[in-house]
Formats: C-alpha cells, structure tokens, sequence
C-alpha cells in the first residue's frame, strides 16, 4: 500500500507545555485507512485532522466493535523523538482485533505510518519533561446495519494529542476506592482487551468514587469479588515485605506494557517478583501487621503512579507515610529516563522517529 498525504491549509496554534492537560487538544492531522471484504485494510492516508461522518445506523454506536491503544512520543535533550515499545503496542491492538472480530492489519506498516505522521506533526510534541505526545490508534466498526454481527467495514485512524500529566496530583500518591457493588470483567469476557464497552461499564463507579474523593476504582474479580484486578487506567503492584507482588494475568485483567516494563526491570534489578492472585484482605492484613510498604500503579498514561490512600467498605488505610515510596520513586525515574532518553533502553524497547 501507498501512503499518501494531504497538508491542512491552516494550523492551530500550540499551547505553551505549562498549560498542557490530558486529552483535550489534539494536533493538525490525523491517519486513517480503511477496511472492506473486497480490498481488505487499503486507502491509507495522512489528512488534516477533522470529525468523521456516520450514518445513524453505524454499528460502532450500537454494538461498541471498536478497540483502541495508548502510547506516547517523547522530546529527547538530544532533540530527537522517540516512542516507548511501540511495536507492542501494535502487538497488542491485533490481539485485541482477534478477540472483537476486527480484521488483521500489518503492524510494520502502521508503525511506519505512525512514524511519517510524527515527522509531519513534530513541532506538536511537547519538550517539557513530565509532557508528551500522546498516540491514539483506534479502529471502529462502520457499517450501516443494526443486525448483531462483526461489521464488514471499518475505519483505522490516529490521533495526537500534546498532555501533561494525567492525574492532577502529578507524580504524588493518589487515593483510590476498592468497589464491591459493581464489576469491571469476567474470565471468558473481554475485561484483557482495549475495548470501548470496558471503560464505559467502569464509568458508574469511576463516577461515584470521585464523588467521594477518590481518583480510581480499584477492582475485584467479577466471580468472588476478593480478589484485586486492576485500577480503572492502570495495572496495580505492591510491596509486601521484600516481594513485589502484581495480580496474574487470569483473561480479564489487561496485559499493560508498562506493567511487562516494571517486572522487567524488577528482575533486572533483583526485586523478588511475583504474578499471582491477591485478595483485598491480604492487602489490608499486610498494612495491618505492617508488611505493607507501598502501593503504586502503573499504565501509559500516568507511567507509575503511587498509591496514598485506599479504601474498603468503611476501612480506610494510608500506605506507608503517605508519601512516594522509594520503589515507587525508583521506577518511575528508570521508566522516565529511558523514555526521554536520559537512559540506555533495554534491547527493542525504544524506536526513534
């Protein structure tokens, strides 16, 4: 396939980095490419950035066959732009294509594709550190039909959008609030999958635990209701004692890269870890005899994101001193430096624009 561009004729004006928040500006173009039974995925394109027109019956809006990723683009001191695993990312958009009955694409292509709409919209990657380039690839279903069944059509596209940090606290422990009336995912469902319908059944409790001053749900399995799953936008770890201990990948947790990034590096460093089932009460019995030493979450998003204040039921426990804890500290300067080039990467993991 051909990759071809068009150029917007006026460009927004950038914002300066210190006014960046998350997801609310998104950059001058956009990629698309398009899929149907006859050409299969063709027509890819870099275009000025507009909105898509649907018809009503689009099944997209009524059946949610739609799947997504997340990844960010960085302004090294070199002032050169690196993106963080990015050929997982993409690894990861298929499998999730497989399980919603999405066609295949070719993932060195879209990176490639990704890469020129880089080169075209580099000016918008901000230089701050603490910012980025956050990357949006996503596929829809498109066709005008309201009969259940995997469309035939689709739309590929990504987005840009220039963030700071995702949490308003930054890089300080936020406090999260441990659900037991509502259920995220079940094994056999797609609860391991970037669907859209995921984040729209974690929005009613999302919503009521901001409410009560918390900044995420913390979710239990959808069977017992005992066991931790993961935050609403991250991947959950804790420090017990001298183990590193993170719920296994059971089929309804989602496998986040930046997860597979932090237990690399534990290894690497001779941080005992572990994948396994946790229950709520071994969490709260380890802060109870004491063995509890921290809490953090980690996810594209927010990279590492420590964990102050968690609460079940009517119980509510601090970790630690409330503040970042060392571990926490330790891997979210290691994952910084090597995605702002500050750091030699392990093998694979960086891949520069």
């Amino acid at each position: 396939m051909e990759l071809t561009i068009s150029r917007a004729e006026t460009l927004k004006s950038r914002p300066e980095d210190s006014d960046l928040t998350f997801g609310t500006l998104f950059t001058d173009h956009m990629f698309n490419m398009d899929y149907n039974s006859e050409k299969g995925w063709h027509n890819p394109r870099i275009e000025p950035y507009t909105s898509i027109d649907m018809d009503p019956s689009t099944m997209v809006l009524h059946y949610g066959q739609a799947i997504f990723e997340g990844l960010k683009a960085y302004y090294t001191d070199t002032g050169n732009i690196q993106l963080f695993r990015p050929k997982e990312n993409f690894k990861r958009f298929n499998r999730s294509a497989r399980i919603m009955c999405i066609p295949e694409f070719d993932e060195d292509f879209a990176l490639n594709a990704l890469k020129k709409l880089l080169e075209i919209e580099k000016e918008w990657v901000p230089k701050t550190m603490g910012t980025s380039l956050y990357i949006r690839p996503t596929i829809i279903a498109t066709d005008p039909f309201i009969g259940v069944r995997a469309s035939h059509t689709y739309r590929f596209f990504i987005i840009l959008s220039p963030v700071g940090a995702y949490y308003k606290e930054g890089f300080n422990p936020v406090k999260i609030w441990v659900t037991k009336d509502h259920v995220r995912a079940v094994r056999g469902g797609v609860g391991h999958v970037k669907t859209a319908g995921n984040y729209a059944a974690s929005l009613l409790a999302g919503d009521k635990a901001q409410k009560a001053g918390y900044s995420q749900v913390l979710w239990l399995d959808g069977v017992e209701q005992k066991y931790v799953e993961e935050v609403g936008s991250m991947n959950i770890f804790f420090v017990i004692g001298d183990e590193l201990v993170t719920p296994m990948l059971s089929g309804s947790i989602l496998p986040g890269i930046t997860r597979d990034s932090v237990i690399a590096l534990a290894k690497e460093w001779g941080i005992k870890t572990t994948e396994r089932k946790i229950s709520i009460n071994e969490v709260f019995d380890a802060h109870k005899n004491g063995t509890l030493k921290e809490v953090f979450g980690t996810g594209t998003a927010a990279v590492v994101s420590p964990v102050g204040v968690i609460k079940y039921g009517e119980d509510i426990i601090t970790i630690g001193s409330g503040e970042v804890g060392q571990i926490s500290n330790r891997f979210f300067a290691a994952l910084s430096d090597i995605q702002y080039g500050k750091k030699e990467a392990p093998e694979g993991w960086i891949e520069k624009v």
